[in-house]
């Protein structure tokens, strides 16, 4: 049986510089789910082309596009990068290059050349939940994605915007707050 390695972490993507390499179907893919999940990032597109809809996405966001065939002068700045191109040895070149000056890299499709792994989010207000499934399966994470979307009510927010409210007035300290969140809360998760 294997085992999902993965450390998850969520990013302030406003606090970053992602560059997406490639302006097809897979950079437009890329672009709006990165969007849909961090309206506020910082992103920089470099291809020579550009799909009308990518152009029309791009324009919702803070996304600045450059058209030029990919040159790693273009990682200059960037801490996070999206190599989409239909040109696997440019793909190639944009993870070596990418390894060399201590960049994340994800090259789509391509697991073994990727530093992470953009998976399925689901989102209701404050709570977020990523779903990976190690690279093996992105349409697993799709349908598992739309499983948590159902079963997560839409008042969630409401739940954790209160639960914030009463933690502010318990007292203790930092093991006594946690003991009695976990009390307040264990209705939550328990089977019926």
């Amino acid at each position: 049986m294997g085992r999902n390695n993965l450390y998850p972490v969520f990013l302030k993507a406003k606090n970053l510089n992602v560059l997406i390499v490639g302006g097809g179907l897979v950079a437009e893919e890329k672009l709006t789910f990165l969007l849909k999940s961090s309206p506020d990032a910082n992103v920089t597109m470099v291809s020579p082309m550009y799909r009308e809809g990518t152009i029309e996405i791009a324009k919702i966001g803070n996304v600045k596009r450059i058209d030029d065939s990919y040159n790693k002068m273009y990682l200059k700045g960037h801490h996070m990068v999206i190599a989409t191109t239909d040109l696997p040895e440019v793909n190639i070149e944009v993870y070596n290059d990418c390894r060399l000056l201590d960049k994340l890299v994800n090259v789509a499709d391509n697991p073994p050349y990727c530093d992470f792994y953009m998976g399925g989010i689901v989102t209701k207000g404050n709570v977020k939940v990523a779903i990976s499934t190690n690279g093996k399966s992105p349409t697993t994470a799709k349908r598992l994605r739309q499983f948590f979307e159902d079963v997560i009510p839409e008042n969630i927010d409401d739940l954790v915007k209160n639960l914030n409210e009463y933690r502010k007035t318990i007292k203790g300290d930092f093991e006594q707050k946690v003991e009695t969140l976990n009390e307040f809360t264990k209705g939550l998760v328990e089977k019926k």
